[in-house]
């Protein structure tokens, strides 16, 4: 029961944050009961524990079980006008599995009945919040609680928990549509990773969606929407090795994803972008001037040909000064320089014509 009552505290470490509403929807209800608002609510539980009331409606499918969930939320008691926890002024909220980091009941089951970009109110009841005894000393005892949740995304990755739990030979069988979501979804991990700058454990994602995919044995008219699914990740592991400082294996990738589409911008892209941190400049070259035939009003392309420009043009500048002073040290001192030094050891010789 401490895990469960404590879990919507665990995001902000239950401290009191400075700002007052993050949303700015309660308004004039501030001084309202609780009471008074459930009675507009409504019941999603069947037993009145917790009431919802949507605020903005979202879109597609409802949330899965299992699903990791990008929210945004802020927990209130009743008659206060700061929120006892939010994780609204975070700039990267954490992606959250239900079952395993969301573990207050009622925003589990609240999160259940949302879909993608719905904000959503809910009063949980104690036994869907924080018990008899709440959470001293933010949480009384006995305490329903107003919850706000804003789904932000949400990744069914229930097919993937399945598929990875299989036994190589039970992997096997998996329909091949049912991989290539899996393959997807552990895609889509990696992009989050991407964005909140975790490149390492991108990378991890985006090898995992490229290991299912390359123990498949797909017939013919299949191979199709498997090279399609591996070039997306080919690409995406082309980037993250550029972010990961390692161009010679943005570069690997990079040429697996023109092996399947040897006219992809985005993949002759990447290769000059790694043969330019690499310092083969030819080859960065070539491959940025592809890149640009393709998309010739391509920003970053056109952009990257003028830094190569540059790097070629400081490259050529620091080889002629050395090649320079190499050959200067290895070239024999003037007949005229010679004459120089005999006359100031001779003086006699001035006279001389």
């Amino acid at each position: 029961m401490e895990g469960r009552r404590n879990g919507a505290l665990a995001e902000n470490g239950g401290r009191y944050p400075s700002q007052r509403r993050p949303n700015g929807t309660l308004g004039s209800e501030d001084a309202v009961s609780y009471h008074h608002v459930g009675q507009r609510m409504q019941d999603i539980t069947g037993d009145g524990g917790v009431l919802k009331e949507i605020i903005r409606a979202g879109y597609g499918e409802v949330v899965p079980q299992d699903a990791s969930v990008l929210v945004k939320f802020s927990g209130y008691l009743e008659h206060m006008d700061r929120p006892f926890d939010t994780n609204c002024f975070r700039k990267n909220p954490k992606l959250m599995k239900l079952g395993k980091d969301i573990t207050l009941r009622g925003m589990e089951a609240g999160l259940l009945t949302m879909k993608k970009g719905e904000l959503a109110r809910y009063l949980f009841k104690p036994s869907y919040a924080f018990g008899a005894l709440g959470c001293p000393p933010l949480i009384p005892p006995n305490a329903t609680v107003m919850f706000e949740i804003e789904l932000l995304d949400f990744l069914d990755s229930e097919e993937c928990d399945q598929f990875f739990n299989m036994s190589t030979e039970q992997q096997g069988t998996f329909p091949l549509q049912k991989v290539l979501k899996v393959a997807a979804t552990e895609r889509e991990f990696g992009n989050y990773l991407f964005r909140q700058n975790h490149f390492k454990e991108a990378k991890k994602r985006y090898k995992r969606a490229s290991s299912v995919l390359n123990h498949l044995n797909a017939k013919e008219d299949e191979q199709v929407k498997v090279d399609a699914a591996k070039l997306l990740i080919f690409l995406n592991l082309s980037f993250t090795y550029l972010k990961l400082e390692c161009p010679a294996r943005a570069l690997a990738y990079g040429e697996k994803a023109l092996e399947i589409d040897e006219k992809n911008a985005k993949a002759l892209f990447r290769c000059g972008q790694a043969c330019l941190s690499l310092a083969e400049y030819e080859r960065a070259r070539d491959f940025l001037v592809k890149a640009q035939k393709a998309q010739p009003f391509n920003h970053d392309i056109n952009n990257e040909l003028k830094k190569l420009a540059s790097c070629y043009g400081d490259y050529m500048m620091k080889e002629k000064e050395m090649c320079c002073r190499m050959f200067s040290s290895l070239r024999c001192p003037s007949a005229e320089e010679d004459l120089k030094k005999g006359r100031e050891k001779n003086p006699a010789l001035n006279s001389q014509h």
